[in-house]
């Protein structure tokens, strides 16, 4: 069972590319032990991922796919993995280690924009995997999730502008409403210019109503 976890990841699509993010807390239990770490992933120029759930494992499954992208440049054949075959890649790794009874205790949101197509997808400790236009782990699940959706219902596609406005909000409410997240997040933002890692960033919060709450 999980030791140093991360709580939320945030995807969302826009258009001509994905933009995802993650606070950089470690939470050891409930006490916020690990200020300042990395939970996002650039694994090549079109691809990229965030994991909440189990910090180690985390730092397990980026030790192999490091090293699987460097075998994968080593050959020399001009070919790079896709967001699509990572993802396809971390559902059988995920169920494998399940059914073994010895799960990576993560949730892992997959994100990149290979061949002028934006790519979201998630896949999680049981190995169950989708794709969306917006996802969100853990808390950001409950609380962030339905705001992406409606503000997608509302207006389908996004400009990335829109895209790390929603980003940010989504981070705030989390930052104001989930125990376990914390003010200094990363951002990754893929599009056919390759992929970004920002931050860390700070948000800007008000504590000044919280004597009404």
């Amino acid at each position: 069972s999980p030791m140093v976890t991360g709580t939320s990841v945030l995807g969302v699509k826009f258009d001509g590319g994905v933009i995802i993010a993650a606070d950089m807390m470690g939470s050891y239990g409930s006490l916020a032990r690990f200020r300042g770490i990395s939970r996002l992933l650039k694994v090549n120029d079109t691809t990229m991922l965030g994991a909440s759930g189990d910090y180690a494992d985390f730092q397990y499954l980026k030790q192999i796919i490091d090293q699987m992208v460097i075998d994968e440049e080593l050959l020399g054949d001009g070919h790079s993995y896709s967001p699509k075959a990572i993802h396809s890649w971390l559902t059988r790794v995920m169920y494998n280690r399940r059914s073994k009874i010895n799960p990576l205790w993560n949730t892992v949101v997959i994100g990149g924009y290979y061949n002028g197509e934006s790519f979201l997808g998630y896949v999680d400790m049981l190995g169950v995997a989708y794709e969306a236009p917006t996802l969100a782990t853990g808390y950001g699940a409950y609380l962030a999730q339905p705001l992406m959706r409606d503000v997608l219902e509302k207006k389908a596609s996004l400009t990335k502008e829109e895209a790390r406005d929603l980003i940010e909000r989504c981070m705030k409410i989390l930052y104001y409403r989930d125990a376990r997240s914390f003010n200094r997040y990363e951002v990754a933002i893929a599009t056919e210019k390759g992929v970004e890692v920002e931050g860390p960033l700070t948000l800007e919060a008000n504590w000044d109503i919280a004597h009404l709450v």
